[in-house]
């Protein structure tokens, strides 16, 4: 039977990372390329046909969404020939928003599963190779197809609009807060519990960013106690194009700040998540200065379930692609 061809692009990340002297105490940095990470993963070459190609080596805090944007055009060009997968590896830090945003800017039925690693290569128990051999276990599989991105880590499987990083530190920090993994990888396959819909979900052609051209900048500003709104009046002032806005609770600001956000939002889009990372912005339950009835009615977008960096990316490329405010407006209503 003929295996699956599967295209493995590697941005860096702490999976790709190695000490030159471990015992000077320097740090792990971004050395190993695509080839080395599939090379050292007994077993992958049964899975699937693999290309290895390393786009970027660079720690996961630095990748940009322009960096994802030229991935997706390649895991597209990469479909065109003929691929029947794709597997992005990369750091975990920003791993989220890369799948989210690859959720968003690829529509095509083939898999495209996002890994990392929690430790680095030469730590004991690093779990990179574990993670690629079971990435490429969902990417090859027919189940997979038409989920949208994936990220697949520690044996789970996830869908990029509701995976994020929990902790810091352990092996099994990635979770979904408002479902749960769709399935695990278990004694060799992929193995799916539940699947999700992208019917009425916005998407964006690759090319929607020009990566030779800047994105629209967007801000993200989270509310805590007592915030005196300064930082929040700034922002017309330095050039963005849009604001997202994590408030409290179910998507509540101080009742001092209520007009100047709604000042805001009158000259930019303002979207507003909630900084508890899970549950739905509300849109209809309170009604005080500063709640999100308050907010909503002075021009603020809900952002449903999206966390604040999945909703600023959703907005950057809304406003890349030239959105109108209704627009705008429908494509979060459809994470809602």
């Amino acid at each position: 039977m003929t295996r699956p061809r599967l295209l493995v692009l590697s941005l860096g990340g702490t999976i790709t990372m190695t000490a030159a002297d471990p015992a000077a105490g320097a740090g792990i940095t971004p050395t190993l390329g695509a080839a080395d990470l599939v090379a050292a993963v007994p077993g992958l070459g049964e899975v699937a046909q693999i290309e290895a190609r390393s786009p970027q080596r660079l720690p996961s805090a630095s990748l940009g969404l322009d960096h994802v944007v030229a991935v997706a055009q390649e895991i597209r060009a990469g479909f065109a020939q003929g691929f029947d997968g794709a597997i992005v590896i990369q750091g975990t830090d920003t791993l989220e928003e890369t799948a989210f945003a690859l959720d968003l800017l690829l529509r095509e039925e083939q898999p495209v599963v996002v890994t990392g690693a929690m430790r680095g290569a030469q730590a004991p128990g690093a779990e990179g190779p574990a993670n690629l051999l079971t990435a490429a276990i969902v990417a090859a599989s027919a189940e997979a197809r038409g989920l949208g991105a994936l990220a697949v880590l520690n044996d789970e499987i996830h869908a990029a609009r509701l995976v994020r990083k929990a902790h810091s530190a352990l092996a099994s920090a990635f979770v979904s807060d408002n479902g749960g993994p769709l399935g695990v990888v278990a004694e060799g396959r992929a193995r799916l519990l539940t699947r999700v819909g992208r019917i009425g979900l916005p998407a964006f052609a690759p090319a929607a960013a020009n990566p030779n051209a800047a994105l629209p900048p967007v801000a993200l500003l989270k509310m805590a106690m007592g915030d005196d709104g300064r930082l929040l009046r700034a922002v017309p002032g330095l050039g963005y194009a849009g604001l997202v806005l994590e408030g409290m609770g179910a998507g509540h600001v101080p009742a001092d700040l209520a007009e100047d956000v709604g000042t805001i939002a009158a000259a930019l889009p303002v979207v507003l998540a909630s900084r508890t990372l899970a549950g739905p912005v509300f849109e209809r339950t309170y009604g005080y200065a500063g709640s999100e009835i308050d907010l909503i009615a002075r021009g603020l977008v809900p952002a449903g379930f999206l966390t604040g960096p999945k909703a600023r990316l959703l907005l950057t490329l809304a406003l890349a692609s030239g959105w109108d405010a209704a627009a705008i407006r429908a494509a979060f209503a459809a994470y809602g």
